[in-house]
């Protein structure tokens, strides 16, 4: 009697996950739509929508937000990466670079939607926390040469713990804060998660789609092959660990995302 229990419970907990897949593609319109205060929830939605996802290093654009990239160019949206280093910690920097336009190539992003700052105040070190100011002017920069309506980025945690993931979002939220954004523009914070909810793959959906949080982007099987092939991408990274990553993180399937307040248009802080 137990094991029909238990086999119905893993069964139902499998349809669940493949419900989830089912609706999301609905659900992530119409909260794109509300986010952004789109007229309609039509499919042309993605068109409208111009994207900027900042990120520290070449691989995290598809370690930490694959599922995000994927489905935005599956919606015929305008996505485009600002990486605010190389990569250069082990003197890398030329060979990560190559990686990190082959990797974009498999996600869909086009060359001319890349740019990749060189900076020797924005070294790639776990322990530098890098200038709010110059983050932020940079970014600003970057969305005053672009009309972007969305700006993705890394939560106050990283991710990973980063020390330069979480200057960016520090960075972020300053420049959000300020209310000097040439456009009206959603910002959004990658929502850090606890060790057991990362490393259980998609079997981590269910929770993802239960908690409350302002974004989802979730992506099946023929996604997650795209995720996996843009992270083979990156040769000089692939340590033992990055395998048993790219097999158990949930961020190789679901991103979840949290809204990063603004402040009022016009206001300046010194």
């Amino acid at each position: 009697m137990c094991v029909y229990l238990l086999v119905a419970i893993v069964l139902s907990y499998l349809a669940w996950i493949k419900w989830i897949y089912s609706r999301h593609r609905t659900t992530l319109i119409k909260s794109l739509t509300h986010l952004l205060n789109f007229l309609s929830d039509r499919e042309a939605v993605g068109a409208d929508i111009r994207a900027l996802i900042v990120t520290a290093h070449p691989d995290d654009e598809c370690m930490f937000f694959s599922p995000t990239i994927i489905r935005l160019v599956e919606l015929n949206a305008s996505v485009h990466v600002l990486c605010l280093s190389e990569g250069n910690y082990y003197n890398q920097g030329v060979l990560r670079r190559e990686e990190f336009l082959r990797s974009c190539d498999v996600l869909g992003i086009p060359d001319s939607r890349i740019s990749i700052v060189d900076h020797k105040k924005l070294p790639d070190d776990p322990k530098a926390e890098w200038s709010i100011s110059l983050v932020s002017s940079t970014i600003l920069n970057h969305m005053r040469d672009h009309s972007f309506n969305v700006v993705l980025t890394f939560d106050g945690s990283g991710v990973s713990g980063h020390a330069n993931h979480i200057s960016i979002h520090k960075a972020v939220r300053h420049l959000a804060s300020t209310g000097e954004v040439p456009c009206d523009c959603v910002f959004l914070a990658l929502e850090t998660v606890g060790l057991l909810r990362k490393y259980t793959s998609f079997l981590e959906l269910p929770l993802s789609w239960l908690l409350p949080s302002h974004l989802r982007c979730i992506i099946g099987s023929k996604g997650y092959k795209r995720a996996k092939a843009a992270m083979l991408c990156h040769r000089t990274q692939l340590l033992w660990f990055r395998y048993l990553y790219i097999t158990f993180s949930r961020y190789m399937f679901a991103n979840t995302f949290h809204m990063i307040p603004q402040g009022p248009k016009n206001l300046k802080i010194y």
